[in-house]
């Protein structure tokens, strides 16, 4: 993955690469920070991930901090089991669909289109590699949000995951 360097205001810069494997903790962190209790991949679940698929990793960096990333596995069909949350053998290398387990950027960098350019450089990613599409699921209030993205609202998930009701939105190329 080739560094996108974005003006953005404050932060002065924004910097998208591939984390490196010992940045699981960093992205642990985030995502504790992102997510409840209940829904938050764990630091062993997260370096489990990175170990396993580290191409489906970004990691948004302002100044040079860490300050967001965005991370799934691939799969054959464009679903998002709870499963794959916590089993990395479902991931499919050659899968025709990416998923996208979380979309996490911290408090202060919020509305500063963090969460956008992850999204859109994931998705490019997902194209250059030939998917048929992008899927996740997302809580209700989130829905428009991924629409703007070009996701489709498909309903509410087949997901228990975390207690939580969640909604397929689906990306087809």
């Amino acid at each position: 993955m080739k560094t996108e360097t974005v003006t953005t205001g404050e932060p002065a810069a924004l910097t998208i690469r591939t984390p490196r494997p010992d940045e699981g903790g960093t992205l642990a962190d985030i995502e504790s920070r992102c997510f409840s209790a209940a829904t938050a991949a764990s630091r062993g679940q997260i370096e489990a991930r990175l170990a396993a698929f580290p191409d489906c990793f970004l990691l948004a960096e302002a100044d040079g901090v860490p300050v967001g990333f965005i991370n799934g596995a691939r799969a054959d069909e464009p679903a998002l089991p709870d499963a794959m949350y916590h089993d990395t053998a479902l991931h499919r290398p050659g899968g025709a669909w990416q998923t996208v387990f979380g979309l996490s950027v911290l408090p202060p960098y919020r509305r500063r289109s963090v969460a956008g350019r992850l999204l859109e450089a994931f998705i490019a990613l997902a194209r250059e590699r030939g998917c048929d599409g992008v899927v996740l699921t997302c809580r209700e209030p989130l829905i428009h949000y991924y629409e703007r993205f070009g996701f489709v609202d498909r309903g509410v998930a087949d997901s228990s995951h975390g207690g939580e009701v969640w909604y397929d939105m689906r990306l087809t190329f």
